[in-house]
């Protein structure tokens, strides 16, 4: 048994990735859901499925997109940040901005699981989960 889902969840993307993979199946979890439709919605992967299994925990099928012409992965590096042994949290104005704003940050926050940009807009904090670019 793993101790850490999230860093489970981003190595999976990670291998996949670097493997040339279509699809990884990922257990599910609600932080995994939120973290994988911000993850649509950037842009950084295809498309995405949830499904139930007999165990009632689920899983969470993942299309990873591929650059058309060079066959690059479009996520470049996926890294966790805070981790269960050193929690790294941050301030509305204190978020980073990845590569100078085109990456992202995905932040855990009492609104819910966001990205450091709508984060900073709603002037919330929270605690840094991984970045992405």
């Amino acid at each position: 048994m793993y101790t850490d889902p999230l860093a489970d969840y981003l190595t999976r993307i990670r291998n996949a990735n670097s493997a040339g993979h279509r699809v990884v199946s990922i257990p599910a979890s609600n932080v995994k859901k939120e973290i994988t439709k911000i993850l649509f919605d950037q842009g950084y992967i295809l498309s995405y499925k949830f499904e139930e299994t007999t165990n009632k925990q689920g899983s969470i099928k993942i299309a990873l997109k591929y650059d058309a012409a060079t066959k690059a992965p479009v996520i470049k590096e996926i890294q966790r940040i805070s981790t269960p042994g050193l929690r790294k949290y941050a301030g509305a104005n204190d978020i980073p901005r990845i590569l100078n704003g085109l990456g992202i940050s995905i932040v855990s926050t009492s609104k819910g699981v966001m990205t450091g940009k709508q984060a900073q807009q709603q002037n919330v904090g929270g605690e840094v989960l991984c970045y992405v670019y």
